[in-house]
């Protein structure tokens, strides 16, 4: 498997981030190839869509006050938390833990970094219309059939760093199920599922750092996925509460503990 990062100028809001990433191809004497995964940060998606908020023009609440206070936070930033998030689970020093489009994540998804001075920004808008649109221009302009990946950076619990996860995908199956199948010794797997699209995701972090690197898209080569034309729904990338380990614990200790 093959890894090539593409270098882009700074993307500024409301660019036209395909015509980017093809001059930057096309510049770097870079190629891309029939079925190619090209994983594309979520910020410079964002960016390119406006998603930007400036802090200083938020109005703030009471609620976004006191747990500004609480956690140590910028209340502007926190203001923006709530009214992003689907839910606030709780937080510690300078991070509120969060629930949004149900993927547990800290501040909602929301960037401070690789955002212009006084403003952040958000999770891109209609994730997998967009994975589609970015599929489907990209396409245009090179004349082959590629896979998309959209990808942001999270923690995991008890994990020192971020890992690569995949806000959404276009043109490849994102999760491959073992269950049924045997391991090496016979034995029948029962709930083993491979998060595909997030490793993906993890392999080109690699690549684009998080940093200033200015690598937001990486051209991913011989990675063994299976491709599809069917619309993969955001639902298919998450489990719901009951099912993860760690939400399941959570929640039942959840009641008897102060946000």
């Amino acid at each position: 498997m093959e890894l090539i990062g593409i270098r882009t100028p700074i993307i500024q809001p409301g660019d036209d981030l395909i015509e980017h990433l093809v001059s930057a191809i096309t510049e770097q004497g870079l190629t891309v190839e029939s079925q190619d995964i090209i994983v594309v940060a979520e910020t410079v998606v964002a960016t390119a869509q406006n998603r930007l908020r400036k802090l200083s023009t938020v109005s703030v609440s009471p609620q976004a006050q006191e747990l500004a206070e609480r956690y140590e936070m910028d209340v502007h930033l926190v203001q923006i938390i709530l009214e992003e998030a689907d839910e606030i689970l709780g937080g510690v020093p300078h991070v509120l833990l969060t629930i949004k489009d149900n993927t547990l994540m800290a501040n909602a998804g929301i960037d401070r970094s690789n955002a212009p001075s006084g403003h952040v920004v958000l999770l891109p808008s209609k994730t997998t219309e967009t994975a589609w649109q970015i599929k489907n221009e990209l396409e245009k302009k090179t004349g082959h059939e590629l896979g998309i990946v959209i990808a942001d950076s999270r923690t995991q619990p008890l994990r020192l760093g971020t890992v690569g996860l995949a806000v959404a995908v276009a043109g490849i199956e994102p999760i491959k199920d073992y269950r049924g199948q045997s391991d090496l010794f016979s034995y029948p797997l029962r709930i083993t599922r491979s998060a595909i699209a997030d490793n993906l995701a993890s392999a080109a972090q690699l690549i684009m750092g998080e940093a200033d690197e200015q690598i937001p898209a990486v051209i991913i080569r011989g990675a063994p996925v299976t491709f599809t034309k069917r619309r993969v729904s955001p639902n298919e990338l998450t489990i719901s509460r009951q099912e993860c380990l760690y939400m399941a614990i959570f929640e039942q200790y959840r009641n008897s503990a102060t946000i």
